[in-house]
């Protein structure tokens, strides 16, 4: 899975943000890398190990050939605590690193298979993440 090797702050502030108002990404829009790309078309917090979980996919499905490109890195910690304890006695414990994904952001990127391989590979990994994604071409 993917995550920070040394952080300052092991604990964030929460970083609420309104819905209503969530703009579109501004970098990372075009498919930079490789020939296709998995671009999101909603917001939302995406952990490491979903995204490991579509990079698996994504592996299996294109076989030994081909290169892919992970465009986003999860390094916001989100804390939880556990189930039935009761409030105070500070901050939660460590529960997984999130990537903040904006609509417009290409987070997978694969080249080297043909096109009908790369969509049908992109399309399963796009059902591991809970963004709705598209596939793109350059």
């Amino acid at each position: 899975m993917l995550l920070p090797k040394k952080v300052k702050y092991r604990k964030w502030h929460v970083m609420r943000r309104n819905p209503d108002r969530v703009g579109t990404a501004t970098r990372g829009t075009e498919v930079s890398f490789g020939s296709f790309g998995l671009k999101a078309t909603t917001a939302f917090r995406v952990r490491s190990n979903q995204i490991e979980a579509a990079r698996k996919v994504l592996s299996r499905a294109m076989g030994k050939t081909g290169k892919i490109w992970i465009r986003v890195f999860p390094d916001m910690p989100i804390t939880r605590k556990p189930a039935e304890v009761k409030l105070g006695k500070g901050k939660g414990d460590l529960f997984a690193y999130v990537v903040q994904i904006l609509p417009g952001r290409v987070m997978f990127e694969i080249d080297g298979v043909t096109e009908v391989v790369a969509k049908e590979a992109l399309r399963k990994a796009g059902t591991k993440l809970p963004v709705k994604s598209k596939v793109v071409a350059r």
